[in-house]
Formats: C-alpha cells, structure tokens, sequence
C-alpha cells in the first residue's frame, strides 16, 4: 500500500500539525499496517500557483497541446498522478484566517484536473477519480471553532477541504482537528493535543482493519 503524506506547515520543530502526522503514521506502523510513504512539503516544494498559461493549456483538449502547455503542466501532472496512485491519503495544515494555507490552495489548484482526477460523463455528470481512498485532514486552529462555541462559524477550511476533495472523488474524508492551540492556555493546549492524538489512533486502527 502507499501512502501519500503532504504537510502545509512553514514551521519545522514548532509544527504542531506536522507532530500530529508524524504520530498519526507512527500509530498506522503499531497497527502493523504495511505502506510506502510519498512525502510532499508543499511549504517548501510549492506548487505552482495558476498562471493565464496554465489555465489555457489545462483546458486544452491533450491532443491539441503544443508543448510548451505540455510543460506548463508536467507538474501539475505529477502530482495528479501521485493523487492517484496513493491508496491512503494524509493531509496536515494549520488553518489560516479561518482558512487553508495558499501554499495548499496552489496544491488543490494544482490536482483538481479534467480527465485526470475528475472526468465529466456523455450525460453531463462530473465523476471524481479518487473514489475509495482513506483520506484523512489533520488541521490544527490557533481558536476554539468546535460547535457551539463563538467562533463556531467563522471555519472557512473545513467546507473549502470537503468541497475541493469531494469534487475529485473523497466522499467522506476524516477529520482531526486540534484546537484551541495558539489563542488558549497551556493546559487547553495540552488538552487539544491530547483529544488529537487519540482521535488520530482511533482512525490508524481504523484504516487498519477496514
């Protein structure tokens, strides 16, 4: 099996998102469960973001793509079919604003494709290619954006996540989130941490058996 583990922290040893992805691969290895991983920082490695180029050659039927479109988008493909070959999929980021990081907007703009990870039916119908895949967002949240609480509807990331990936296939992704962490104190930190790490071992014994 493989796979694909992608962080969006520009933190390193401060990322409480990318700790939450290690622990959540570590605990898939005690579950015994054999993968690959195909690690992408899209902090460092970033996508490219959509230029008037990529957008036209994107659009362009394959066949009739000069190839210069055909570089444009080499790595858009890459990444497409990296997507498609991953059996499991992990996502870490920690919300911005209320919202994803751009360097993740550019990954999603990236892999969101016509006749790679999407296709659109004879009868009108847009059919995503990620179907059946284990998806899992780890997000953390400098505030308390859980229901019921103030900021409550102020969480722009989860429905954007939902809409990008259901679109492409991912019909029930898993979410955990972390939260609060930044705005909060220590020990609604710590607690956030911990209801994360068990949440994120719920799921690897899940994926473990499923």
């Amino acid at each position: 099996m493989k796979l694909m583990h992608v962080d969006a922290s520009p933190k390193r040893e401060r990322s409480n998102s990318r700790a939450l992805a290690q622990h959540f691969i570590q605990a898939l290895k005690k579950e015994n469960l054999e993968f690959t991983v195909d690690y992408l920082d899209v902090s460092v490695d970033t996508p490219a973001h959509v230029t008037e180029d990529f957008a036209i050659a994107i659009y362009k039927p394959a066949a009739e793509r000069t190839e210069v479109m055909k570089t444009t988008i080499a790595e858009s493909d890459k990444l497409c079919q990296r997507l498609l070959d991953a059996d499991m999929l992990v996502f870490a980021m920690p919300m911005y604003n209320f919202s994803i990081p751009s360097t993740f907007k550019a990954f999603i703009d990236n892999v969101v494709r016509g006749e790679l990870t999407y296709i659109k039916t004879p009868e009108g119908h847009y059919l995503g290619q990620l179907a059946g895949k284990k998806v899992l967002f780890i997000t953390t949240r400098g505030a308390d954006l859980r229901p019921n609480t103030l900021l409550a509807g102020y969480d722009a990331l989860t429905p954007s996540l939902k809409a990008a990936f259901g679109f492409i296939g991912v019909s029930d992704p898993t979410f955990v989130d972390a939260q609060p962490m930044q705005f909060a104190e220590p020990e609604q930190r710590a607690a956030a941490l911990e209801r994360a790490h068990q949440e994120l071992e719920a799921v690897a014994a899940q994926w473990a058996t499923h």
